[in-house]
């Protein structure tokens, strides 16, 4: 399942992250990549300062732990602290696949969701579209400030090269408590209709058994 995010972080946080990412230190992101990764990666990637990074990522997470659609949508069990990167005319990232484990540097967790939040306009920059391959087709996103989307670790997928201007995302890794990307979709759909049931109809039977049968499927399918 692809999912978008709409205002993840608002103008207000945004504004903040840039503050923050003023002066940082940006290096070549092929020095947190793979062996194959790095021979398609060509990006920068905001530099390990402890307390800068830490600024950021406490904006970001709490902005996460907040949000509804993230929550149901990815059941997240362990969630990586972002990376900041930046895209400049040139740079591109071609087609990937994400590292199924991560946390090299930490507690180690599989990769089963992949987020990018992306951090400036769409028209500060021309190119740099995250393109993801599916059954489908090509998925090419490209999205307002603030906005996020998360889609299986498992895609292959790409960003088009930049030729203006200047890409910044947010990218973080999540292993679900439903490792199957089938199943969270499903799960993700029946909340939605849980939830409008819970509004509107809670005292509803039908509403019961709704909410009945999405505890005993996350039960059922989740691990812990």
């Amino acid at each position: 399942m692809l999912l978008t995010i709409p205002n993840l972080l608002n103008e207000a946080q945004l504004a903040k992250l840039h503050e923050i990412m003023q002066g940082g230190e940006f290096v070549d992101g092929k020095l947190s990549a793979g062996f194959a990764a790095a021979r398609v990666k060509r990006n920068e990637e905001l530099g390990q300062e402890p307390e800068r990074v830490q600024r950021l990522i406490r904006i970001l997470m709490a902005s996460l732990g907040h949000n509804e659609t993230f929550r149901f949508g990815v059941l997240p069990h362990r969630v990586a602290d972002p990376i900041f990167a930046r895209y400049r005319p040139g740079m591109a990232y071609g087609d990937h696949v994400d590292d199924p484990i991560m946390g090299s540097n930490g507690p180690r967790f599989r990769s089963d969701v992949s987020m990018t939040v992306f951090l400036n306009a769409p028209e500060d920059y021309t190119g740099g579209e995250l393109v993801i391959r599916t059954s489908f087709g090509d998925n090419r996103v490209k999205l307002p400030a603030g906005d996020a989307v998360v889609y299986p670790s498992s895609s292959l997928h790409r960003v088009a090269e930049v030729t203006r201007g200047e890409r910044l995302v947010a990218l973080t890794w999540i292993q679900s408590y439903v490792r199957d990307p089938a199943r969270r979709e499903l799960l993700y759909e029946m909340n939605l209709a849980r939830e409008h049931l819970l509004k509107t109809a809670p005292d509803a039977d039908h509403t019961a058994q709704v909410d009945r049968s999405y505890s005993n499927l996350v039960r059922m399918w989740g691990e812990v």
